[in-house]
């Protein structure tokens, strides 16, 4: 039976993790795919570090980069992580090198994805990249083979587990955010610097492969980000009251050949299917042509959902298939134009905390009135310090640079006490 020789290169917990899967079930993937697949190199910046695996010593390679020059490797499994460095040297040198790469680093995809692509192209060899968005959801290979014959028009979900488990558990346990930051860093949720799951940056990478993906198209970096750190258990309460529940989506859509990609806390419908989506799960909802809207959901992160992703994609090139890694031909890709949000329509809810005195109500309906928002709902409550109120707004559909507007001429008010908080409200 053949064989592929595989180096591992990056021995965290889901390098360790895939180590010992592949050499438990060696045989088994071998049956299933009429190849075995052979560990014959690791690396990892610390040898000394322990790791739960046992292996041989002329497995380990001091230097890394040997492995993409040895004629004895097939493929390369990139576990380092992050966009440059290391990770970056390796996959190009892999690459150049014609040999195989499989990658759960959404960073470097999302970053050099295009360039890297060309490469493996150019080289005949497989570039996957599964285990990068979502975890254990197999939505790459989804788009990449299951739904080939749609047009889809429109990708979006829950693509982060860290900050799903942050807004779902204030909300189910009723603790304020960082509580629940503390809890999820604890519980091994959120890394020691959660900084890029928090920001929206990490969705947002996730976000620009799948777009090239479902669009057929080169990655847009461009791309409308916010995180959920302003966030309070006031917010989770009020959108609670109002019939929605607070998630961080990202949105993809393709209308008139332009692109809208964006990234934000959204309020959403507690009838909806999204809003169900609790804990470290993701949900990616697909709207296609003939097939309409479908729905993948799973656990996002963790060693053994990660794990899942990689196989998919050693396993597809253990049966010799050599595939274009965004599902098309470089030159078949297009680039498309972006355009921000700021002409889109939503409606909003806006949480102004203010000085409770005469005027300040009317005065904030006034700025509304003045730039032509129509408001839908006041919600005004006292708050527990003496002399102050909080006054909750829900707008109709209007234009987003309006509701933007708005925000900013009311937070230069004299009689307001902290910056107002403005999220947009989404009918998915």
């Amino acid at each position: 039976m053949r064989k592929l020789n595989i180096a591992i290169i990056g021995l965290g917990n889901i390098g360790s993790y895939l180590f010992n899967y592949l050499k438990k079930n060696k045989k088994k993937l071998a049956a299933k795919n009429n190849c075995t697949p052979n560990i014959v190199y690791i690396s990892a910046k610390n040898k000394k570090r322990r790791r739960n695996i046992r292996y041989k010593k002329n497995q380990w390679l001091n230097n890394y980069l040997v492995a993409t020059k040895s004629k004895n490797v097939d493929l390369i499994i990139e576990l380092i992580g992050g966009s440059d460095g290391a990770a970056k040297k390796l996959v190009f040198s892999a690459l150049k090198n014609k040999k195989h790469v499989v990658t759960a680093n959404k960073a470097l995809i999302a970053k050099y994805g295009d360039r890297l692509a060309k490469i493996a192209e150019t080289n005949k060899v497989n570039l996957e990249f599964e285990a990068s968005v979502c975890g254990g959801v197999p939505i790459i290979r989804s788009l990449k083979e299951g739904l080939i014959a749609n047009k889809i028009n429109k990708i979006y979900g829950i693509f982060n587990g860290t900050s799903n488990y942050i807004l779902s558990s204030m909300d189910k346990f009723n603790k304020n955010f960082n509580e629940v930051l503390d809890k999820a860093k604890t519980l091994g949720y959120a890394e020691a610097n959660p900084s890029a799951d928090l920001s929206g940056e990490d969705v947002a990478s996730k976000l620009q492969i799948l777009s090239s993906l479902c669009f057929n198209s080169f990655i847009n970096k461009n791309i409308h980000i916010e995180g959920i750190k302003d966030i309070d258990k006031i917010d989770i309460d009020n959108a609670n009251k109002l019939g929605y529940k607070i998630k961080l989506l990202g949105f993809a859509e393709l209308i008139n050949k332009k692109i809208y990609q964006r990234v934000h806390p959204t309020l959403i419908k507690k009838s909806s299917y999204v809003a169900s989506i609790d804990g470290v799960l993701n949900a990616v909802i697909v709207d296609g042509n003939p097939v309409g809207r479908s729905v993948i959901q799973g656990e996002g992160a963790g060693p053994a959902a990660t794990t899942s992703a990689l196989i998919s994609d050693i396993s597809s090139i253990l049966r010799g298939n050599v595939k274009f890694p965004f599902s098309i031909s470089n030159k078949e890709r297009k680039k498309l134009i972006f355009d921000n949000i700021s002409d889109r329509l939503f409606s909003a809810y806006f949480r102004f905390e203010v000085v409770d005195k005469h005027g300040v109500l009317s005065n904030i309906t006034s700025v509304f009135s003045k730039n032509k928002v129509s408001i839908k709902r006041i919600i005004q409550n006292p708050s527990k310090n003496k002399g102050t109120s909080s006054i909750v707004i829900i707008t109709h559909i209007t234009k987003d640079k309006s509701l933007n507007r708005i925000l900013n001429i009311i937070n230069k008010k004299i009689y307001i006490l902290k910056r107002s908080k403005f999220i947009r409200i989404s009918d998915n």
